[in-house]
């Protein structure tokens, strides 16, 4: 009979393949999504505001697509495909916290309607996210490894492994291993315990490798070559940090009382929920050029890249079209995420801001992280994010002092988290009540 000392590095060896096994299929699962957006990159770079040309037919059908899509989507998730509406991560931090209803809300029923549901939106060029559909996958992949292999990392306990593989849907989705093991510890499992953590870093790694073998590049919106000092940093950051913040729990605000009076129109009307929707957010893509179409990453690699909006009238337009155009289609109950489109318009906020005195590139670094913070209330992922995206880590000291500042001014005005409210919104009180509601979202 073996010592039991002599079976520690099997056991270890085996939990690494386990964690490592997962990874690769949670980066597998996240595929189907970057290629999806990596489509909807190329569709969105036909559009006047990066070709710099006048409106051809081809960028007036794609304008004009949230007219025809937006009133299908919403009319499948009412109907046949209603168990794939909602981002996912209210349902993902659902089953987290009722482990019980994971292989209802994230089985693969749900999981591929949730797919066709935003790459229809995503194709589209709606201005979603897709943190929220990755989240899940990834999720629903731990879901369905531990229900057919129940000793699957049996040392983590239900609730513990969905959050783990949920993180690592984030990393697998946007090549950020660091942000996807935060948002475990930060938002799903408010606990930075290493018994937890160490699993989220292995499993979030392979699976943001996995994305980049996949094509998913290490700098998502490109370098931005700025070498301010640091106390211009700070003395930038401060206000930005504010504005941004306010902005973000605007949004956040927003979006739970567009979401609230949304829901029960999606279910009365969502036809006509659908056509209103599509019909406001084509309008915002003919106002802008195209500039508020899409998940908002193509915008900011453009603004990156040193391009102008149409000057200070321009600015306030996309501003206005990148805050109001998410609220409406995630409000709709459109499955996407909002950390793209709030990197987004606190990217145009704080360019805009440092644009007057000729620090455009430090200001809009300062208002992604800004802006994230504002409307998550993460401020240590909204970091980590910010510095992979756009790739300097010169900028360290402003972005921490930003996203502090903007989770701060958030807090004071929106006394719960965007992701625990609409999961709050999703889950009434009550048993019977609660069951119907998730069903229904």
């Amino acid at each position: 009979m073996s010592h039991p000392q002599l079976l520690r590095p099997r056991v270890l060896l085996q939990r690494l393949l386990q964690l490592t096994v997962l990874g690769l299929l949670v980066g597998l699962a996240c595929w189907p999504f970057n290629l999806l957006d990596h489509w909807q990159d190329t569709l969105l770079r036909l559009l006047p505001t990066y070709t710099g040309n006048e409106w051809s037919s081809t960028a007036l059908a794609l304008a004009l697509a949230p007219l025809v899509v937006a009133p299908l989507v919403v009319w499948l998730q009412s109907g046949l495909w209603a168990r794939g509406a909602g981002s996912g991560i209210p349902q993902t931090m659902a089953s987290i916290e009722e482990p019980g209803e994971a292989s209802r809300l994230l089985g693969l029923v749900p999981t591929l309607q949730r797919l066709g549901l935003w790459g229809l939106a995503t194709l589209a060029l709606m201005p979603l996210g897709r943190e929220g559909p990755v989240v899940q996958v990834g999720a629903a992949v731990a879901q369905g490894l531990r229900r057919r292999f129940p000793g699957w990392l049996s040392e983590l306990k239900d609730s513990d492994l969905l959050a783990v593989a949920a993180g690592a849907g984030l990393a697998g989705g946007f090549n950020t291993p660091l942000m996807g093991a935060v948002f475990v510890a930060e938002e799903l499992t408010s606990s930075f315990h290493a018994a937890l953590l160490w699993p989220a870093l292995v499993v979030c790694a392979v699976a943001a490798a996995f994305s980049n073998i996949t094509g998913q590049p290490l700098f998502a919106l490109g370098l931005l070559g700025t070498e301010p000092i640091e106390i211009l940093q700070v003395l930038w950051a401060l206000p930005i940090g504010l504005l941004g913040g306010l902005l973000g729990a605007v949004f956040g605000q927003l979006l739970l009382l567009t979401t609230r009076r949304f829901r029960s129109l999606a279910r009365r009307m969502p036809l006509r929920l659908g056509l209103a929707v599509g019909t406001v957010l084509s309008g915002f893509a003919l106002a802008s050029g195209g500039a508020s179409g899409g998940d908002g990453e193509a915008l900011m690699s453009h603004l990156i890249a040193g391009n102008a909006l149409g000057g200070p009238a321009g600015d306030l337009l996309t501003l206005a079209v990148r805050l109001f155009g998410p609220v409406l289609a995630l409000g709709a109950g459109i499955p996407g995420g909002l950390i793209d489109p709030s990197f987004a318009f606190g990217a145009v906020l704080g360019r805009s801001i440092a644009d007057l005195a000729g620090a455009g590139g430090l200001g809009l670094a300062l208002g992604m992280a800004a802006g994230l913070a504002g409307a998550t209330q993460l401020p240590v992922m909204t970091v980590l994010f910010a510095l992979r995206l756009a790739g300097d880590q010169q900028l360290l000291p402003g972005i921490l002092i930003a996203a502090v500042l903007g989770a701060y001014v958030s807090r004071l005005l929106l006394a719960k988290p965007i992701y625990h409210a609409l999961k709050d919104l999703t889950m009434p009180e009550g048993g019977g009540s609660r069951r119907s509601s998730l069903a229904d979202d």
